[in-house]
């Protein structure tokens, strides 16, 4: 699979969700005004049933505080830090109820409802809205449905845990279903036709977020493989100021001398000290072909006096490795996605009559780096249509060349990569809620490190639990759907090699279920627009695991390898079903002799519950793969109508992995 193929979709993501990610606020130390009341308990939630629910807040040490709800009642002193936690029985599922909180200060929660909560988490296809997948601006026009609550959790990073989030809850209506998660909406949705209490859904997730930030600083610690970049964080949060959660932000804050207050954007800087360069290029002139470097480079733009203001548009191509641009001293956009064609929106009122200054911060790592398209596309489109080139000439300026004493930074990407920001900043805060349990839908930030994930996946399920206090609750995964452009050749791939983790983690880690994919997804699309297949599998998963309802909520399920002359032989688990085929032949499969050479093999279904596998080149196969590339032809079923995992039978090391 293409990674610059790869890599285009998945920053996607992360242009489509960095707005979430906000500066995170002060921590119990550095606030005293730390809420009475944690926000994450308000009017319209949804509280956990048939199990202790803890409230908590914060008031002054010594102090009393009590809870009550239809007729139980709790209460607590705050201890020495301020913190106080209540630990109250609920009533049985429904309601609506009241929640009274009396202390220093008296607070009512009204319209609470009783009975299962779901964290749902991970990255942008969790993220992504009811309103933007497939029928789900119908499915929303439907949705009041009081029984079903939302509360979404602001993106935040910390660089300690946080004490307070930032969040809301809300009631079911049109309005609040198109804005919220199309896999947690769906999976409400099925599981309530089954289960018929209230639900209450927490959308806790970012686009582009690897599985490391969402874990704790111990959990990372123990795993031994994230040590520099925990200790920088220390640093960096005993230093203060700004938590941007990218190591390359804090790396150009710290070292680039053009970058403090946008210095070298500002319209009015001196430009006596800059020397004329040309663009593309602009680094030999400056100094440093070949050296990893930042540069700035500016260019001025006259308009005419009759200019007419309006929104415009910027085009700087590609560029490596990442960019800031400005104009007039006001920040535009920027951008580490190298193979991202730079096309920034100037909103209406910066660009004026007379002189207007594009200024354009470039970090380049490899030698040639900078602006890499055809000049062309470097342009500036007015509103009227009007196209100003701005190839040509230029000023440039070294700010610093990346070479000792100024190592390069941990991290090349401008968005909130770093270990355990998203954990402290927006799993923490929610701990100890009371839960039914997790659904997760992550992977595609780590498909290029696949043998870590296997480490990585396992260890956040242990961590959630931990942080969360409630034994092995239920954690529900989705398995990575189809991407990228079909392969003719067998081979492995970082997509492929997150599946088996994910369904190895199942196998391995009590209470984790995996809802199969495989038969969904899009070529081109990381974002595939369908999101009710997944959703409703996790409810299978929820209804099957957890509520013990007879449904079936996986597909076949390999259990064993038969060899005979020239072929192979396949079992299936009963408790799968009955194989079915959705095509003409179970595919694909692959086959390999003792040489681990793989190639295309026929398949057959012998019976209900085994397949039949042979090809012309492997005179004596060993092994077997099924579905093994990150867009497979797909096409083993069971009557239930759902997919086989993809699956293998060897255990040689993959190529993703090296």
């Amino acid at each position: 699979m293409p990674l610059r193929f790869l890599r285009s979709w998945f920053v996607l993501a992360v242009v489509l969700f960095i707005h979430l990610v906000i500066p995170a606020r002060a921590e119990p130390g550095s606030n005293p005004a730390l809420p009475f009341l944690s926000p994450i308990f308000a009017d319209h939630m949804v509280l956990q049933r048939d199990k202790p629910n803890r409230f908590w807040g914060w008031a002054e040490s010594g102090q009393t505080v009590a809870v009550a709800i239809e007729g139980k009642s709790a209460s607590t002193t705050a201890g020495a830090d301020g913190k106080w936690i209540v630990t109250i029985s609920v009533p049985p599922a429904g309601g609506p109820y009241t929640v009274r909180i009396s202390g220093p200060q008296n607070v009512t929660l009204h319209d609470v409802l009783v009975g299962d909560v779901w964290l749902c988490g991970g990255q942008s296809n969790m993220t992504i809205p009811l309103s933007n997948s497939t029928g789900g601006e119908e499915a929303a026009r439907l949705a009041n449905q009081d029984a079903l609550r939302f509360c979404t959790v602001a993106g935040r990073n910390a660089y300690a845990p946080a004490a307070v989030p930032v969040c809301d809850w809300k009631t079911c209506t049109p309005e609040t279903a198109a804005a919220f998660s199309a896999v947690g909406y769906y999976f409400a949705q099925r599981l309530q036709h089954d289960i018929p209490v209230p639900i209450g859904l927490i959308q806790d997730c970012i686009g582009g977020s690897p599985a490391e930030s969402w874990m704790s600083t111990a959990s990372l610690t123990k795993l031994g493989e994230f040590i520099p970049q925990l200790a920088e964080i220390e640093r960096l949060n005993a230093r203060g100021g700004e938590k941007f959660g990218s190591f390359l932000m804090h790396w150009l804050d710290e070292n680039d001398a053009g970058g403090k207050d946008a210095l070298w954007a500002q319209p009015t800087l001196d430009e006596s000290a800059w020397k004329p360069v040309q663009i593309p290029g602009g680094f030999a002139e400056l100094g440093v072909p070949e050296t990893p470097a930042v540069c700035w480079f500016r260019r001025t733009v006259i308009l005419p006096d009759d200019f007419r203001s309006g929104p415009a548009k910027i085009f700087l191509g590609q560029v490596e490795k990442m960019d800031t641009t400005y104009i007039n001293g006001r920040w535009i956009g920027a951008s580490s996605w190298v193979e991202n064609p730079r096309a920034y929106s100037v909103p209406d009122g910066i660009l004026h009559a007379g002189k207007n200054v594009i200024a354009v911060r470039v970090f380049k790592t490899k030698p040639h780096g900078g602006f890499q398209s055809d000049t062309k596309i470097l342009s500036l489109q007015l509103a009227n249509g009007t196209i100003i080139p701005l190839a040509g000439r230029w000023l440039g300026r070294l700010s610093v060349d990346a070479c000792p004493p100024f190592p390069m930074p941990l991290d090349l990407e401008n968005y909130a990569t770093m270990p355990t920001v998203l954990g402290n900043g927006m799993i923490a805060p929610l701990a100890p809620l009371a839960l039914t349990g997790a659904l997760w839908y992550q992977g595609e930030a780590n498909q290029t490190r696949p043998a870590q994930y296997r480490k990585l996946l396992p260890a956040l399920i242990r961590d959630w639990r931990d942080e969360f206090g409630q034994g092995d609750i239920p954690f529900y995964i989705v398995s990575l759907p189809a991407f990228t452009t079909r392969r003719a050749e067998p081979g492995s791939d970082g997509w492929t090699a997150v599946r088996e983790v994910q369904i190895q983690t199942a196998q391995n880690v009590p209470n984790v279920g995996v809802a199969t994919t495989i038969d969904t997804g899009e070529a081109d699309n990381i974002h595939p627009k369908e999101k009710r297949i997944p959703g409703e599998r996790l409810a299978l998963l929820a209804l099957a695991k957890h509520y013990q309802r007879s449904v079936v909520a996986s597909g076949p399920i390999f259990r064993s390898l038969e060899k005979e002359a020239g072929k192979l032989r396949l079992l299936f688990d009963p408790a799968g079903g009955i194989l079915v085929v959705h095509g003409n032949a179970p595919g694909e499969f692959v086959i390999s002799g003792a040489d681990k050479k793989w190639h295309r093999a026929t398949a057959k279904l012998d019976g209900d519950y085994a397949i039949t596998v042979s090809g012309p080149e492997v005179s004596a196969p060993v092994a077997v793969r099924y579905a093994w590339q990150a867009n497979p032809e797909a096409t083993l079923f069971n009557s239930a109508g759902l997919p086989a995992a993809p699956f293998r039978t060897d255990d040689w090391p993959l190529d993703s992995d090296r």
